[in-house]
């Protein structure tokens, strides 16, 4: 690894979306039930990883900037199914809906922890047939001015679903860098039979995350792929698979991350927390690697920005090396 990374990286995204992730899929009383006290997920995650002094990168969807009372626009619910459409005029002027005092408290939080954009404004799939890049775009620039009026402007993306199109719309609006699909086959297979099960295999056998990182997709936008996702914790999963092999998967990412200097980026929603009691206890068990890690020297612990960074400094370095 060049010499800008000298020691292992672990990244923390944090899928921050509430109801709005859910909307093609539950309904509130559905969500509500899957996931207990998913507003209190996010503030407890947050005091977390403030007293352990770790900085994370917070995806968050647009809407939950958005006032209470206020709600999307016509115009940028077209591309929307009618269905999810309905669903979202009728409710997302709701307070449920929103959460500009948490975003308020993550914006202040130290230490700093970056707060980048989750898909727009409602948590639109982005490769959906029906999406064109004028729905994109208006789903893009709306999602920023909502969040930018409680956080500021947001320079790293995340694809709802991980489901990527229009790359090139990302630096248009100053996004430097976005969170890419994990390099394992059982992503690339998606949501399918096959997918599932090796993801769950991946979980039994505790194999070792793949180290990732970041390629140049567009001059100045920076893909820094997930490496995996936290392993939801629901009754069916938990019967099958304990636990533990969620902090001894990562643990292992950690490590291969400090021996062979690569980037181990974990990701999770704060719902994967509260859908099992035993969820925070598994996420504090993870961060205790993490700053084991941490404090021995073997790991630095960066955001999105703060490895776009890096990579932006490198570029010039070479690039003067060669005048």
């Amino acid at each position: 690894m060049p010499a800008f990374f000298e020691r292992g990286v672990v990244i923390l995204s944090i899928d921050t979306e509430r109801i709005w992730g859910y909307v093609d899929c539950l309904g509130e009383a559905q969500f509500a039930a899957r996931f207990p006290d998913s507003p209190g997920a996010h503030p407890k995650l947050l005091a977390l990883l403030c007293e352990a002094d770790v900085r994370a990168t917070w995806f968050t969807v647009g809407g939950l900037a958005l006032q209470s009372g206020d709600g999307p626009s016509e115009r940028l619910l077209a591309a929307w199914p009618p269905r999810e459409r309905d669903r979202i005029q009728a409710r997302a002027a709701a307070t449920s809906w929103h959460c500009r005092a948490f975003l308020d408290r993550l914006r202040r939080a130290h230490p700093a922890q970056e707060i980048g954009l989750h898909g727009g404004l409602t948590h639109l799939i982005w490769d959906r047939a029906q999406v064109s890049e004028q729905a994109a775009t208006c789903e893009l620039t709306e999602g920023i001015l909502a969040l930018s009026g409680v956080c500021g402007k947001p320079s790293s993306f995340s694809f709802p679903r991980n489901r990527e199109a229009y790359y090139h719309l990302l630096p248009l609006h100053g996004l430097r860098s976005f969170r890419g699909t994990p390099p394992a086959v059982a992503w690339r297979l998606g949501s399918t039979i096959p997918g599932a099960a090796l993801r769950a295999m991946e979980e039994i056998t505790r194999s070792t995350p793949p180290l990732v990182w970041p390629r140049e997709t567009l001059p100045g936008l920076w893909n820094i792929p997930a490496s995996m996702f936290f392993y939801p914790l629901g009754p069916a999963r938990g019967r099958l698979i304990g636990a533990r092999s969620r902090m001894e998967r990562f643990r292992r990412g950690v490590v291969a991350a400090a021996r062979h200097r690569g980037i181990l980026h974990y990701c999770l929603h704060p719902e994967n927390l509260v859908e099992s009691p035993a969820g925070f206890s598994v996420f504090e068990g993870i961060l205790e690697h993490l700053i084991r890690a941490r404090d021995l020297g073997d790991i630095e612990v960066l955001t999105m920005a703060g490895v776009a960074d890096r990579m932006e400094r490198k570029q010039a370095y070479d690039c003067q090396r060669q005048q």
